[in-house]
């Protein structure tokens, strides 16, 4: 697998499945699953550049789950998984 390395206060995130079954236990077809907005921290970037070349901290970290908003960032496609890059000020929520 290629190696993403994000580039300052970006993230990149693996989409986690949408759900195939409602809370009722109704099948979904492919056509009315709505778009994944979960997803697991795979890499951070270094932070935000401030004045005087210091880096702001990054607020989740490798391994974290998040929400972010269904059109949010980048889609990529490395071999059979799906990524989204995204600045974190695009991550809406972490999951504890």
């Amino acid at each position: 697998m290629t190696t993403i390395k994000p580039l300052d206060d970006r993230v990149v995130i693996q989409v986690l499945d949408a759900e195939e079954v409602t809370a009722g236990g109704i099948v979904l077809p492919e056509s009315a699953k709505e778009k994944p907005q979960r997803g697991k921290v795979h890499a951070v970037g270094a932070g935000r550049s401030l004045k005087g070349g210091k880096r702001a901290p990054m607020s989740v970290k490798k391994g974290d789950e998040v929400i972010f908003g269904r059109y949010a960032g980048t889609d990529v496609t490395i071999g059979d998984k799906e990524f989204k890059i995204m600045r974190e000020n695009e991550i809406l929520a972490r999951c504890d």
